[in-house]
């Protein structure tokens, strides 16, 4: 891989990260319902199918919160492949992983079939 492909990969994961980190930042308000009302009870739910219902979005939140979580280590260990020369290169099979996969992932750490076998064992 070009030195021009691995610095496009690197800031393609830098921007990825700025925008999760948003996100992220934005997921985490909404899960603790800081939307800057304080503890106003007007806010509260009074029927039980809107506490349902808020609770369900919380844990629905939190789950997304989890997943851009996850993705934020994995562009920071991607980052760091790239300082340690080993970016590109499946660390199963440490064979090269075709670049229209690190498009859609750049993150990516398997190539599609190693990818394929660490899903079936999981």
């Amino acid at each position: 891989m070009t030195k021009g492909e691995l610095e496009a990969y690197r800031e393609q994961l830098v921007q990825l990260h700025h925008r999760l980190n948003g996100d992220v930042s934005s997921l985490k308000e909404e899960a603790l319902g800081n939307g800057g009302g304080g503890n106003n009870l007007s806010n509260m739910p009074i029927h039980m199918a809107d506490l349902g219902s808020d609770a369900f979005e919380q844990e629905n939140t939190l789950n997304l919160l989890a997943n851009e979580q996850q993705q934020l280590e994995e562009i920071a260990e991607a980052l760091d492949r790239i300082r340690q020369g080993a970016f590109g290169t499946c660390e199963e099979c440490e064979t090269p992983i075709p670049k229209a996969r690190l498009k859609e992932i750049p993150y990516a750490r398997y190539c599609v079939e190693c990818a394929r076998k660490q899903e079936r064992r999981s």
